[in-house]
């Protein structure tokens, strides 16, 4: 059951001189969850954020981690460091009850000297999971991310080029964490999802590419798989989050951002196609046509009839998948 792996555990210590480490079973690849997880210990002991620090995840300190994958990191290696960190305060509580101390760093040595562990495993299990498989019904996710976006393409008739010009994406991800993080896993996401629906496309050697040798991979490299660059980010590109709309099942009513806004890259496809449509009217062909994903240089040219293309294809030609 996918819902077995949805588990999560840190370890964290507090050192006499206020300092605070922390160490999680999630994996760290640019997405920002170490700033995430850093930032959720530093608002539990309310201490500034330089004073957290973080440990490479290793299986010596967490064992048995879950995958670091479907945008759920932070979500429960948060989670998992907040259980620490309530574990610890509890512990403190007794001592910082009695005095008045002028920082955490007084009232970890005074813990210390009082003989207080000040060091704690947290756990933490995404709750709520209960789909069936085999009658699909349930509950998959503990909630949705949801978002919309906008897109505005401008296309070159004559070689089935495009430049997307305008593109506005909403996010509602409920109170972020770290929105500075959050927008650029948005731009990001999206950017790659373009490369999905527009860009990015396998050639094997087959009936329909007779110059690849059969069965080989033709763009198994950079210089023939186009990935993404600078060249394909839009023009203005606007990045909104909603505001005043928490997310009471996740930390600190946060949401998961990593995946969702890839499939809204879909604008950009549909804008694409809208305009081939455009381009079409314009020679009076107002026939449905189809425009498969990705929508490459390749068949935008083709989708766009014109003199130099009517004399040889019909209205709906369908160019072959390449895979």
């Amino acid at each position: 059951m996918a819902e077995l792996s949805l588990l999560a555990g840190a370890l964290v210590h507090v050192y006499t001189d206020g300092t605070v480490l922390v160490t999680h079973g999630g994996v760290e690849m640019g997405q920002g969850l170490h700033t995430k997880v850093a930032q959720v210990a530093a608002s539990a002991f309310n201490i500034p954020l330089s004073s957290v620090f973080i440990s490479e995840t290793s299986t010596d300190k967490v064992p048995n981690s879950s995958p670091t994958a479907a945008s759920a990191s932070s979500d429960m290696y948060g989670s998992a460091v907040l259980d620490a960190c309530e574990k610890i305060k509890a512990r403190m509580e007794p001592i910082a009850s009695q005095h008045n101390f002028s920082s955490f760093a007084e009232l970890a040595n005074a813990c210390y000297m009082e003989r207080i562990d000040l060091s704690a495993h947290g756990f933490y299990i995404t709750p709520d999971l209960d789909f069936d498989w085999t009658t699909g019904k349930g509950n998959p996710f503990r909630y949705f991310t949801y978002g919309a976006a906008f897109a505005e393409v401008e296309i070159d008739t004559l070689t089935g080029d495009f430049h997307t010009r305008t593109a506005n994406v909403f996010l509602d991800l409920g109170y972020s964490i770290n929105p500075a993080i959050d927008v650029g896993q948005i731009e990001g996401a999206f950017i790659q999802g373009l490369g999905w629906v527009a860009l990015e496309e396998l050639k094997w050697g087959d009936a329909a590419h007779k110059w690849i040798p059969p069965g080989c991979l033709y763009t198994c490299g950079p210089g023939s798989y186009k990935i993404p660059s600078m060249n394909d980010v839009p023009f203005k590109f606007n990045v909104s989050l909603l505001k005043g709309h928490p997310n009471v099942k996740a930390i600190h009513s946060s949401k998961a951002v990593g995946e969702p806004p890839f499939f809204l890259a879909s604008a950009v496809f549909f804008a694409i196609k809208d305009a081939i449509v455009a381009a079409r009217a314009e020679v009076g062909c107002n026939d449905w046509f189809p425009l498969d994903s990705p929508a490459t240089p390749e068949r935008i040219r083709m989708a766009c009839l014109d003199e130099f293309i009517a004399p040889i294809i019909s209205s709906d030609f369908h160019p072959n998948l390449s895979v």
